[in-house]
């Protein structure tokens, strides 16, 4: 599979002066669901996508459960001063407070263990576990099918079929789609995308939660293979006051 994640990505500032996102409909929660689950194939996926949509959910009195599909062992596969089995642990510990900061401490977080880097292979074992979990009342929220990481787009694919068996309604996020696609981009379904605007309180928390993750955002060491993974103009693509969404 190919990764289409290289280089600096299109930067914030474009994205911004681009009318087209301005012009996206905003998204209504209501009616509400009975519950939402959302699958993230890394732990931090679920905060840089859509923490602030579970925030407002969960405030609303939505159930949230995480699907937290790998530990996100991988991120550093050269690493001489970390082990895989660490970083899980670290990245586990992580999302775990930054689920803290949105106000999500206390819901469910199903762990799959799958093999992170390797989740191509277990689309089936997925879609059969997301299955268990989801109903006609519950909004599955997940990576985009088409986001340009073979782990997002695994994990987007099996929450499709799982969410084809149940009934759920599928919603999904991009999050390294504003990295590769340009404005505009014929690739990306604008049509479908609205936007979820983020109370201020709330747009504060995210951005706390994020900074959670320091495993990702700060070098493991000054050794080679320790450097950090979202680098700041990542992170301004995925800390709007506003999130968005694909139906």
């Amino acid at each position: 599979m190919v990764s289409l994640i290289d280089g600096l990505g299109t930067p914030e500032p474009s994205w911004q002066a681009w009318p087209g996102l301005a012009a996206l409909d905003n998204f209504d929660l209501h009616p509400l669901p009975a519950s939402a689950v959302v699958v993230a194939p890394h732990p931090d996926d679920e905060v840089l996508g859509v923490g602030g949509t579970l925030a407002l959910l969960r405030t609303a009195g939505v159930s949230v459960r995480v699907v937290a599909v790998s530990d996100g062992e991988a991120s550093h596969p050269h690493s001489r001063t970390v082990t895989p089995t660490e970083l899980a642990e670290i990245r586990r510990a992580e999302q775990n407070i930054a689920l803290g900061r949105l106000g999500l401490g206390r819901c469910e977080v199903h762990r799959c263990g799958l093999p992170d880097g390797h989740l191509d292979r277990y689309e089936a074992d997925l879609a059969d576990t997301l299955s268990r979990l989801l109903d006609e009342r519950t909004w599955c929220l997940t990576t985009w099918a088409r986001d340009g990481h073979p782990d997002h787009e695994a994990t987007g694919r099996s929450a499709a079929t799982a969410a084809g068996r149940t009934g759920a309604r599928l919603l999904s996020f991009p999050v390294w789609t504003w990295h590769w696609a340009q404005p505009a981009d014929p690739r990306v379904p604008w049509s479908t995308a609205r936007r979820v605007p983020l109370p201020p309180m709330i747009a504060h928390a995210k951005r706390h939660a994020v900074h959670a993750f320091a495993s990702q955002l700060e070098p493991l060491s000054a050794q080679p293979g320790d450097e950090a993974i979202l680098a700041s103009h990542v992170l301004a693509r995925l800390t709007r006051d506003y999130e968005v969404i694909l139906l």
